[in-house]
């Protein structure tokens, strides 16, 4: 019988999943409108800008702080203090990022020049991407908002209504788009621009969507603005430093979009469709785990109770060890097939998919580090401790950088996907070193046990499948879409199933005892 730290990692992943092939939905419209060139690149760029801030001032930063605050006001606080409290937190952030969105839509011009300076000696290419980022600037004032609204809800336990939050942001990024298509083109506008405009209000619906079930427990707004308010001060200070170690990893993240556009077009746009497509399943089950591991952590801090703590992290590494080191073995065996499935249609070329195959399976091996990270993470953000994973987060990023420069003009694209994977497996790692140092054994043993089984059993699986599909494209030449989704379909489903096979046979399982 699965306990409830796994049920309502389950519901969050149910949420989080639907969500993600809204995304996946999202992703695969924008490659049959628009392909991978000129528009395409200036799109990504243009839309990374908002999301550099909004990883610095939402989602993961603002849980890591809002999150363990909260949670020790709902012990310890009444309703109307809580209330209060919350209100004042939505006001500031109204008020800060609302500003900081209208100095970016001003300022564009210069940002742009400063992020991808290359793209000056294409002629129209930095200002289309000028012209994209001030139509999606306000996505971070929203986006945030939601943030919010989620940290609120999982403090509550209700973590369904906040992962599928996200699905709505997607639609509308599909269904815009599709609508203004040949509205953009008959005044002679890119369309692309009608992208740009489902980004921002589908974040005004990721919003809005929480709002029903946030009122329904109980929350009233108060006209409340005060930066003196010790719990906002509070949660000031844990974010300090997670802004910090986030705004690290995001000047990484902008100084690889600068270096990247010095090399060959469409590097840019193959990087990034991989990495949607490997975020599936690490944004799938790392988020799913981190966000309820926030919650479950908290409240065991808030009531003293470390071994439960250790316990309850244990119980979260064996779960991102079984539920993610199978799908990044997959993802190695069938990375051409699933590119193709997603993408290649419309201007998408065969050649377009081989080249982001390659970058996803490099992208592959750290799919189990990148989900480990957010829930260690996790447990320093309960302790009240967000100084360390930011220094270890810019120490890593100090390595990926020394890296991608290293390697970028010998093997091109691929070093950023191989810098990646390498810099979540030393984030992870050391990570983990430090947390036993701060709150005691960890039951390493117990975890690195389910983690061998669980690649073991994955190399087994992963063999299967790849002699499996080698036979079956010799036996039968497949070229078409539902040809290639039924193959992928098939030796999913064979590779998973003998994956968890294994693992009921031998007993490893996610369950705690």
């Amino acid at each position: 019988m699965l306990d409830k730290f796994t049920r309502r990692v389950g519901n969050f992943t149910i949420g989080t999943l639907i969500s993600r092939i809204a995304g996946l939905g999202r992703e695969s419209v924008f490659a049959y409108l628009f392909g991978a060139g000129f528009a395409t690149d200036a799109y990504q760029v243009a839309f990374r800008i908002p999301n550099l801030l909004r990883d610095l001032f939402a989602e993961s930063a603002l849980s890591a702080a809002f999150v363990p605050t909260f949670i020790d006001n709902l012990a310890h606080q009444e309703r109307k203090q809580i209330w209060r409290f919350a209100s004042n937190m939505f006001n500031t952030m109204f008020i800060f990022l609302g500003l900081l969105s209208v100095l970016g839509i001003v300022f564009a011009p210069q940002i742009v020049k400063l992020i991808a300076y290359g793209f000056g000696a294409t002629p129209g290419k930095q200002e289309l991407t000028i012209a994209l980022t001030r139509v999606m600037f306000p996505f971070l004032l929203f986006v945030a908002l939601a943030a919010w609204a989620m940290g609120i809800l999982n403090s509550f336990k209700h973590f369904f209504i906040p992962a599928i939050a996200p699905a709505f942001f997607n639609v509308f990024s599909i269904v815009v788009p599709v609508v203004s298509y040949k509205y953009f083109v008959n005044l002679g506008m890119e369309p692309i621009l009608g992208m740009a405009y489902g980004v921002t209000i589908g974040a005004i619906f990721q919003f809005g969507v929480q709002l029903p079930l946030l009122f329904k427990k109980g929350f009233h707004y108060h006209f409340y603005f005060n930066l003196k308010d010790k719990q906002l001060q509070r949660v000031f200070f844990l974010w300090v430093p997670t802004i910090l170690g986030f705004a690290a990893y995001q000047i990484n993240f902008a100084v690889n979009t600068f270096l990247v556009t010095f090399l060959a077009e469409r590097s840019i746009t193959y990087l990034n469709y991989a990495y949607r497509v490997m975020h599936l399943p690490a944004g799938l089950f790392g988020v799913a785990i981190g966000s309820v591991a926030v919650a479950e952590f908290s409240s065991r801090v808030s009531q003293d109770m470390i071994v439960s703590l250790k316990e309850r992290l244990g119980h979260a590494l064996k779960l991102v060890s079984l539920l993610t080191i199978p799908i990044a073995t997959l993802f190695l065996v069938l990375a051409i097939p699933i590119c193709r499935v997603i993408y290649q249609r419309g201007k998408f070329t065969p050649e377009d998919t081989l080249f982001t195959a390659q970058a996803l399976m490099l992208y592959a091996p750290g799919i189990f580090a990148s989900a480990g990270v957010r829930s260690v993470a996790a447990c320093f953000y309960a302790l009240k401790d967000t100084k360390t994973p930011a220094f270890v987060g810019l120490s890593v990023v100090i390595i990926n950088f020394i890296i991608v420069r290293s390697l970028m003009w010998v093997i091109g694209f691929q070093a950023f996907p191989l810098a990646t994977s390498f810099c979540a497996f030393v984030n992870f790692g050391v990570l983990f070193y430090l947390c036993r140092r701060k709150i005691g054994p960890l039951g390493g043993k117990q975890i690195l046990k389910t983690t061998l089984l669980s690649l073991l059993f994955s190399l087994i699986s992963g063999g299967v499948s790849y002699l499996l599909l080698k036979r079956l494209l010799n036996k039968f030449p497949i070229t078409g879409l539902w040809q290639s989704l039924v193959l992928l379909i098939i030796i999913g489903v064979i590779g998973l199933g003998i994956f968890y096979l294994l693992a009921k046979v031998f007993k490893i399982t996610g369950n705690k005892k």
